[in-house]
């Protein structure tokens, strides 16, 4: 079973990478690291980039996560191989482009496409946020299912996930001591969707949501706490209706919680987004509580 280390990147394609790059220095705080003419390299943290903006949107969505090891790497490509997925080796220039020695790709049973990297770059360089949005580290990913419980089995018994919690279907899957770093929603179509960014504290959400408000900028949700991770969150939209997520006081669990933890079943309503009664300007969240109030009718 491949064991993750952590996540590393997400890529996302773009027919309109110069205001992803600026939507991503002016509003979120992104440090640009580096910039050509087909893509955009982007951090939060001391990692060598999280976000890569890629030109044309025809390119998707890519969510690349650490191999501890170049051995384990070969490993995971083999299992893979293995269990009937179609692994691609990447190239010299595909390494390059995602500053790392050595990768492969695959896809979900969904059609998410994931990379799987070993000794990616990081930066003697600390951090320089472009604008000061408390920003900590680059977190998690959210991922669209058209498939919730076979989404949930490729990523738990072929890449070594675990569940934390369920809301409905969908699961929240760690691969360390972190609530999620991968959180699974329903929807008809594959790719991300949102990608998150821890800030430092509760203050800095509440600052950033009375900010964007003034710069215009569309709010997905919140400001809210979730029930699942306990984590102060906002959701916001982005170019090509990306949402982004600042969040902080996430759910981290020591070894002897991971041991004896059991993952809670929350229903599909609001209650189980937000706590604090934020209701989610988004499709997948309006969705569910449609669906769940449909099931609801239903019961005699």
């Amino acid at each position: 079973m491949t064991d993750l280390h952590d996540i590393r990147y997400v890529r996302i394609g773009t027919d309109r990478l110069d205001e992803s790059v600026e939507f991503a220095t002016r509003i979120l705080g992104l440090e640009l690291v580096e910039r050509n003419s087909q893509a955009a390299y982007l951090r939060g943290d001391d990692r060598d980039h999280n976000v890569c903006y890629v030109k044309g949107a025809g390119t998707g969505h890519v969510v690349g996560f650490e191999m501890a090891s170049s051995g384990l790497l070969d490993l995971a490509a083999t299992e893979l191989e293995q269990a009937g997925y179609r692994v691609r080796h990447g190239s010299a220039a595909q390494c390059e482009q995602r500053r790392v020695m050595d990768m492969v790709q695959f896809e979900d049973p969904t059609g998410n496409c994931i990379e799987l990297v070993a000794r990616p770059a990081a930066s003697g360089v600390r951090y320089f946020p472009s604008r000061d949005a408390g920003i900590t580290s680059f977190s998690h990913v959210g991922l669209r299912t058209t498939d919730a419980a076979t989404d949930e089995t490729f990523w738990t018994q072929q890449l070594g996930a675990k569940v934390s919690d369920w809301i409905g279907d969908a699961a929240l899957l760690r691969i360390d001591g972190v609530h999620h770093k991968v959180a699974l929603f329903t929807s008809q179509v594959a790719g991300v969707h949102h990608v998150n960014f821890q800030v430092r504290e509760v203050d800095d959400i509440m600052r950033s949501w009375y900010w964007l408000c003034e710069q215009g900028v569309r709010i997905a949700f919140g400001p809210g706490r979730h029930a699942t991770s306990g984590a102060r969150f906002l959701y916001f939209y982005g170019p090509d209706d990306m949402i982004y997520e600042y969040s902080c006081g996430v759910r981290i669990f020591t070894e002897e919680e991971e041991r004896v933890h059991v993952p809670r079943q929350f229903p599909r309503e609001a209650t189980s987004y937000c706590t604090w009664g934020s209701k989610p300007d988004i499709a997948e969240f309006r969705a569910a509580e449609a669906a769940a109030a449909g099931d609801a009718s239903n019961v005699g």
